[in-house]
């Protein structure tokens, strides 16, 4: 790693990158290991254990991890996205403090270049890439709160390579505290609830805009709020829910011309992320998500979406295959991965349970649409808005803090494995084949697939 006059960062990318969510090691477990091709499956519910229940708190600004370790301009927070295609990335990172205060004054982010030095292992770092800086401000239009400008915000892009929320030093220290990881290992991120951060001028979304690079453009996109990228075998799509998705919307008609362009010889997986759960039977941010549901479920199972990984909910939960709220062997596998940890605690009511059915008229989220969360029609909960056992949808679910790995193994076959945060690493919580079988599920496909598949479980 080099540092020159200009203050640029130079970084030696070595080839190929490692994917965290691709192919990685595979584990040794001797267990007999379950696959959808079992299921649907019985609904399991981990009962609770309060004596595991983390406390998660702010590590203080006196905290040497989240701490200012260079000098002048010297780049921190680096971190690594994955652009389009699978031979780009992008390298992000700061120059320059931030400010906090009632008089402050934002830096130029001309003031700095935005030039990255790579080359491969063991090469000289012989080619150059330029991006582009910026600088964010989050002003409040009343008293109270200090005012925050950024450090110089850099994103390059580079081609041939294989929080409390509103308090805007929480994201330096988080940068710091992950640079470790996110400048090694691509991070590839969706906007929640906690990034809305309203200031002045009636702006949200400007931290988790300005910070992060996206291959927006790449990818066709207008938005930072939806994009899409291939890594390994797999076509990922992210979405924003808390901007129209409607399907006379930008991101919908977008969505349409991304997924027919998916060519499943080249990537034959497709999974998609977005924050807050459709299939989800905690009481916290119950169908919540409805009016999204509504507008996109249908689209997303007609092209054969294989896994769908949401957060929000802080808790764990693994899904049946399902589509429209009915066990269906060509709907997704959803997994709700909202358990990371959170100065909120975990989510541990479930809707199904007496007393904890949330009211219909709470459930809607002011920046996600209108209320689209009537009672059910059909099936067991038919005429109720809650289920009262857990839904048959609900494969397995548990309270606690942890995190999961997908091993795509094959174009057919993927382990998905959940970790509880407390247990050691060879300690598995949940443990699960997905299996893609061809020829029972019709999809529509990309005009120079091969061979039209048809994926599904039974």
């Amino acid at each position: 790693m080099a540092f020159h006059g200009y203050s640029a960062f130079s970084a030696l990318i070595i080839k190929p990158l490692c994917l965290l969510l691709s192919y990685a090691v595979a584990l040794s477990v001797h267990a007999y290991i379950p696959s959808t091709l079992d299921g649907p499956f019985q609904p399991v519910t981990v009962p609770f254990d309060a004596s595991l229940r983390g406390n998660a708190v702010d590590l203080p600004d006196t905290d040497p991890r989240v701490r200012r370790s260079v000098k002048g301009f010297e780049p921190e927070q680096i971190s690594v996205s994955l652009s389009f295609s699978y031979d780009s990335v992008w390298i992000s990172w700061i120059t320059g403090e931030f400010q906090i205060g009632y008089n402050i004054k934002p830096l130029d982010p001309k003031q700095v270049a935005s030039i990255v030095h790579f080359g491969g292992l063991r090469y000289p770092l012989s080619h150059e890439a330029k991006g582009y800086s910026l600088v964010y401000n989050q002003l409040y239009p009343f008293e109270g709160l200090q005012n925050y400008t950024s450090g110089i915000i850099h994103h390059v892009r580079l081609t041939e390579t294989p929080i409390h929320e509103t308090y805007q030093p929480r994201w330096d220290y988080w940068g710091r505290y992950m640079q470790q990881l996110v400048s090694q290992v691509p991070i590839m991120v969706v906007e929640g609830n906690h990034e809305i951060e309203e200031q002045a001028g009636n702006q949200t979304f400007v931290a988790y805009s300005s910070r992060f690079a996206f291959p927006s453009i790449e990818s066709g996109s207008s938005s930072t709020f939806y994009y899409s990228f291939d890594a390994g075998g797999i076509h990922f799509v992210m979405l924003g829910a808390y901007i129209d998705y409607e399907k006379s919307g930008d991101q919908y008609k977008w969505l349409e011309k991304d997924l027919a362009n998916v060519n499943r010889d080249l990537t034959p997986w497709l999974i998609v992320s977005w924050h807050p759960p459709w299939y989800s039977s905690y009481s916290a941010h119950y169908r919540e998500a409805e009016c999204m549901r509504v507008a996109m479920e249908e689209l997303l199972y007609s092209y054969g979406v294989d896994i769908v990984f949401n957060g929000h909910v802080h808790a764990y939960e693994r899904s049946n295959r399902v589509y429209n709220y009915k066990l269906d062997p060509c709907g997704p596998v959803y997994i709700t991965v909202g358990d990371g940890g959170n100065r909120e605690k975990m989510a541990i009511e479930h809707a199904d349970e007496p007393g904890h059915c949330p009211e219909p008229s709470s459930t809607p989220d002011p920046y996600m649409g209108g209320f689209c969360a009537e009672n059910f029609t059909t099936g067991p909960a038919a005429g109720k808005f809650c289920w009262d056992q857990q839904p048959d949808y609900s494969a397995f679910r548990e309270s606690s803090f942890g995190h999961g790995i997908l091993e795509v193994k094959n174009e057919s076959w993927a382990l998905w494995t959940w970790h509880r945060n407390q247990d050691s690493s060879s300690k598995i919580a949940d443990q699960i084949y997905i299996v893609r079988q061809p020829h029972k599920c019709p999809f529509r496909c990309h005009a120079h697939t091969l061979t039209q598949h048809r994926y599904a479980d039974i």
